[in-house]
């Protein structure tokens, strides 16, 4: 991208919001457009139980910083345990999936570089709530370069 880039601050609860996939609140806090195309940041909630389908990102490092809560995430086959102050760093093209594994909800700052993760979570924004299709769910996941291989990690590995 070939946007100035200039440092900013996003203070508590100012950034936008959506309805995230499983219906957690989600804010932005900083988008490519923010960021000169280097970095995608938000802020997840995740409810007990919940979480994403097993997926890979073509371009995108992920990571992910546990403000709070109990979260189990999974590389390939291997699931590990990510508590509170716990950092995940995910390279490139590596499946993985999360699940707030505890009785609250927890929340995750989440982070990828370079950007480019948007359209997917714009097109999630415009979801109707309840379930989505697994079809819809693949395209919009292919907007982003992002693939879905498998279900969430409450399906594939209950506790």
């Amino acid at each position: 991208m070939t946007h100035e880039t200039r440092p900013f601050v996003v203070p508590p609860g100012a950034g936008d919001t959506f309805r995230g996939l499983t219906g957690d609140r989600v804010e932005w806090k900083a988008r490519g457009t923010t960021t000169g195309g280097r970095l995608t940041a938000l802020e997840n909630q995740v409810h007990p139980g919940k979480g994403p389908p097993l997926h890979r990102h073509a371009e995108e490092d992920e990571a992910y910083y546990v403000v709070d809560g109990d979260m189990r995430v999974r590389f390939g086959d291997d699931v590990v345990q990510a508590s509170t102050g716990s950092f995940v760093f995910i390279p490139a093209g590596t499946p993985h999936c999360f699940q707030n594994a505890g009785s609250e909800p927890a929340r995750m700052l989440v982070l990828f570089a370079p950007a480019g993760m948007e359209p997917y979570f714009d097109g999630v924004a415009e979801l109707s709530p309840g379930p989505v299709e697994p079809a819809v769910l693949r395209e919009l996941a292919g907007q982003a370069g992002m693939e879905v291989l498998g279900p969430p990690l409450a399906e594939s590995h209950p506790d």
